[in-house]
């Protein structure tokens, strides 16, 4: 037979070997002296002592291995016995050696993936923690001091009720944009596509931005002239979501009298990229690949002054996850930064009016 026999088959075999060759020497000795010798007789013997031998030797070490080797693994709890059977535990040591590293070296990744995770979650704790304390406080001193006596100036009634009213907006800003990311990550946001121009859109965003880029002389112009409507298939009210978080995000890190640019460009067939790039501070490059984790910030101090929740970049990148897009950063430090993202083209497009565009 090609097959080798397993390890613990050939130490049964050795094993019964050995005892029935002991075992037919005594009996041999003792047949030579009571002169009742028989080659025969002797022959016999032998054979059935390593059958026998060998079917008990076998067994017992099957289930002598099983059960330490299963013990092991239910008290170090290291592997889940119920992958164990007894062909696998009990006739082959090596496969087994092989097996239990290579359930070890699972249960390490697995360790090191928590801990990771673990980590992850202790920051993402810390940091819903300082984002919710900040306003809380704020509104809780104005609420004390209005106790203690302060309603009765009319004034300051006015002005702490109305500072107050800013923290509780800020508290309702971040739980929203908590609830928000929570859907997006367990996909249970709906999305409503439609058709509409991505032009338009884009200049809806700029109007509403007006004035809080104004306040840092911060211009928002497309990069050319666009005579005819680009129009693409998504959630409308989304994207406008998308673009409002990346416009405002170029606004609150550029300088003042700096620019934000946005073009629009085919990507391939049935997409194009919409580029939103500013001449501001720029991102250094190892904050680059953390730009979209909850509550990550580049500058924490500088942020926190200019408001927000900490989530806007994580919901742009959820956003257009959900639309099956993607998002692409480029940033050079001191220079400026391009966010770019990907979306469908409407089939209905008839003329495409980004062929006659000119770099």
């Amino acid at each position: 037979m090609a097959k080798k026999f397993k390890r613990s088959y050939r130490f049964a075999l050795r094993t019964s070997l050995y005892q029935s060759i002991i075992l037919g020497a005594l009996m041999g000795a003792y047949m030579f002296f009571d002169l009742n010798f028989s080659f025969l007789l002797l022959g016999s013997f032998i054979i059935l002592s390593y059958l026998f031998s060998f079917f008990i030797i076998q067994y017992r070490v099957e289930r002598f291995i099983y059960r330490r080797i299963k013990k092991i693994y239910d008290d170090v709890s290291l592997l889940d016995s119920k992958t164990l059977n007894p062909s696998q535990v009990t006739t082959d040591m090596s496969t087994l050696t092989r097996e239990v590293e290579k359930f070890a070296e699972d249960k390490k990744i697995e360790i090191e993936s928590l801990k990771v995770r673990e980590a992850y979650r202790k920051e993402f704790m810390g940091n819903v923690s300082h984002e919710l304390k900040t306003p809380l406080f704020t509104v809780q001193g104005y609420i004390l001091t209005l106790l203690d006596g302060a309603y009765k100036d009319k004034a300051v009634r006015k002005k702490y009720l109305m500072r107050a009213s800013k923290g509780v907006e800020r508290l309702i800003y971040i739980v929203r944009d908590l609830d928000m990311i929570t859907k997006l990550e367990v996909g249970d946001l709906h999305l409503n596509h439609e058709k509409f121009n991505i032009i338009e859109l884009i200049q809806g965003a700029f109007d509403l931005l007006e004035m809080k880029a104004a306040k840092k002389n911060i211009t928002l112009t497309f990069d050319m002239e666009y005579e005819k409507p680009i129009m693409v298939s998504a959630d409308k009210d989304r994207i406008q979501q998308v673009l409002s978080n990346l416009i405002v995000n170029s606004i609150k890190y550029g300088k003042k009298g700096g620019t934000t640019e946005i073009s629009i460009e085919n990507l391939i067939k049935n997409k194009v990229i919409v580029r939103v790039t500013d001449n501001g501070e720029g991102i250094e490059k190892e904050n680059i690949p953390r730009l979209f984790e909850r509550f990550y910030r580049v500058d924490k101090s500088g942020s926190r002054k200019e408001g927000g929740s900490g989530l806007g970049l994580s919901i742009v990148k959820h956003i257009l996850e959900a639309h099956g897009e993607k998002i692409y950063v480029e940033s050079v430090y001191g220079v400026g930064s391009e966010f770019s993202f990907t979306l469908e083209k409407s089939k209905e497009s008839a003329v495409d009016p980004l062929s006659t565009k000119t770099s």
